[in-house]
């Protein structure tokens, strides 16, 4: 069995629990037209998706009459500011996760379908820099998630090979992402709603410590 050497991690909800705060974001940002998102709603159709792509449907489905390209960048100012002066929690065990596998020598990235500037602003608040190699973010492809750009941008710059890579997801769209680049994907997902749509990952957990337990009982790592 090829020994893993390198974690790559989604940040969005995997890393960092920010849904309620991008979902709070949104419907701050429609106010002004009027529209209002159930909480629901946004986990079900919007939580994982790319934010331009968001906005697209968004505009679509309530008839907004804008400029999308206006809009997107309206809606990407406001979520800019609250990473750079909102403290975002890390998911549950994330942290624990994180270091211990960085005191074992592996290397650990991002990639995430978020722009650098946000990335930056998020790691600049908590301090985890430290622990990762390298960042890749929407700002550094053509196409997000699902497509497997990313992943594979990601691989070809770290220089291992894919079978020494393990990808931690938490929606559908990034565990697509990572199996089309070839790479085996792990969900974490407390939301068990969400575990039929998510068994198509190599595993799926409901925590870090989960995955974390699976792991040195496998020897994977």
């Amino acid at each position: 069995m090829t020994k893993i050497k390198a974690l790559l991690f989604d940040l969005d909800g995997t890393l960092i629990d920010s849904e309620r705060f991008h979902f709070d974001c949104w419907n701050e940002f429609l106010q002004d037209y009027g529209v209002q998102l159930e909480f629901k709603d946004w986990i079900a159709n919007y939580a994982g998706i790319p934010l331009p792509k968001n906005a697209k449907t968004i505009i679509d489905k309530y008839k907004i009459d804008t400029d999308l390209s206006l809009f997107i960048n309206q809606r990407e100012q406001l979520t800019l500011y609250g990473f750079e002066h909102k403290d975002i929690e890390l998911m549950p065990h994330a942290l624990d996760f994180v270091r211990f596998f960085y005191e074992k020598g592996l290397t650990l990235a991002v990639v995430t379908a978020s722009p650098r500037a946000d990335v930056e602003a998020v790691f600049k608040r908590n301090g985890l820099a430290k622990y990762f190699t390298l960042f890749v973010t929407r700002t550094d492809v053509s196409k997000s998630k699902p497509d497997p750009e990313s992943y594979n941008v990601c691989v070809d710059k770290l220089g291992f090979a894919k079978e020494e890579c393990l990808v931690f997801e938490d929606t559908i769209n990034g565990v697509k992402s990572a199996m089309a680049a070839g790479i085996t994907c792990y969900a974490i997902q407390s939301n068990v709603r969400a575990h039929l749509k998510l068994k198509i990952a190599d595993e799926l957990f409901l925590s870090f410590a989960n995955a974390k337990d699976f792991i040195l009982e496998k020897g994977i790592i």
